[in-house]
């Protein structure tokens, strides 16, 4: 971000940037404190799985409208369109996507051979990622970590791998977090643990025992391709694939990440935003991100700037799942009751699935009726 804010900076010598850096569980609090202040920053980069309660909380103006038609039909134009169209609220893009991202399953190929597995036929199941994983424990290493009970209480993993069991977290305005496909989902990710074939850690401690070679796959973000890939040199070859299927059904991965939304009703400030908004989406603006980061370039144009690796997750992009956010003022909140009450207990701490996310389905019922 660096990196980007000089560039634009000096190019655009008429407005400043002054960048300031907010931990993602604290960014609805933030923004709320300084909104009732009187001090909103004119952009605010905020999480997908908290953008729902921030469009209710915050006075945040849609950027397709704050931009020139002829400067948004042309800017977007080059931008993937069923992403824009998955993150529009009724029909209107209210944040620009940016820090997009998808899960991936990464793996460690040394430790597949190791194993007697062939690091050039990844898993591509739930139940293949399960045999794999035995497999490598077998020989003295953790097998696999899914890292669906993340610091962040980001509900993106619990969404694609319900979204992938045949399920919603939400079908329409009903919660449905207690679905049979929700309830299959999340037992298969919690066979991992009971079977052995992944550790009941915490997602900050399998990343570390990834990095340092003792961890055979780990299934999270492509955002954290650019850690990993720092980790990786010299200890082991790192590799990775699309997010795996769960039962017959294809993969519906979800994404990840942040979007831009614009909070100050300045007209002048709105003007320097969109000047801002544009410069960090554009083709340069991707590309920077995608050979930092590992987020995945949204604009076609610059998809050769993404690793090679994240080949299977860009093309799982081409069909992403919408984030599907809870109703109401209190979403937030019911991302975080879902993922500290049900998703944790279960797939870390062998909590039964259906009367674990019975109980929080209707807590969330309750956080969320109007």
């Amino acid at each position: 971000m660096a990196q980007l804010v000089d560039t634009f900076e000096a190019e655009h010598p008429g407005i400043r940037i002054v960048p300031r850096g907010v931990p993602t569980a604290e960014v609805l609090t933030t923004l709320r404190a300084e909104t009732a202040a009187g001090s909103p920053p004119a952009v605010a980069q905020i999480g997908w799985s908290k953008m729902a309660e921030a469009y209710a909380s915050l006075p945040v103006t849609a950027v397709q409208e704050i931009a020139p038609p002829d400067q948004w039909a042309e800017h977007t134009a080059g931008m993937a369109q069923n992403v824009l169209a998955a993150v529009a609220d009724d029909g209107v893009v209210r944040a620009m996507p940016f820090g997009m991202s998808v899960p991936a399953l990464f793996y460690n190929a040394d430790l597949f051979r190791a194993a007697g597995l062939d690091p050039d036929r990844p898993p591509t199941t739930i139940a293949e990622v399960q045999a794999a994983a035995l497999a490598i424990r077998a020989t003295g290493n953790e097998g696999v970590y899914v890292a669906i009970a993340d610091a962040g209480k980001s509900d993106y993993l619990t969404q694609s791998v319900v979204n992938s069991a045949g399920g919603a977290l939400v079908d329409g305005d009903a919660v449905t977090v207690d679905s049979p496909e929700a309830v299959a989902g999340l037992t298969a990710v919690a066979a991992l643990t009971a079977t052995g074939a992944q550790p009941a850690i915490a997602a900050a401690d399998a990343v570390a025992q990834f990095g340092g070679g003792r961890l055979g796959m780990l299934v999270v973000s492509t955002a954290v391709l650019g850690g990993l890939e720092r980790s990786a040199e010299g200890v082991f070859e790192l590799r990775a694939t699309g997010f795996p299927r769960f039962g017959d059904g294809p993969a519906r991965p979800t994404y990840s990440g942040a979007g831009l939304a614009v909070l100050t009703d300045d007209p002048r400030e709105q003007a320097a935003a969109w000047e801002f908004i544009r410069f960090l989406t554009s083709d340069r603006g991707f590309t920077t991100l995608a050979e930092t980061i590992g987020y995945l370039p949204l604009r076609p144009a610059v998809a050769g700037a993404a690793d090679p690796r994240l080949a299977a997750s860009l093309a799982q992009l081409e069909e992403v799942t919408p984030y599907t956010a809870f109703p109401g003022e209190n979403a937030n909140q019911a991302v975080v009751a879902l993922q500290d009450e049900a998703v944790e207990p279960i797939v870390l701490r062998g909590a039964d699935p259906s009367t674990t996310l019975r109980a929080v389905a209707e807590r969330i019922r309750a956080l969320t009726a109007s």
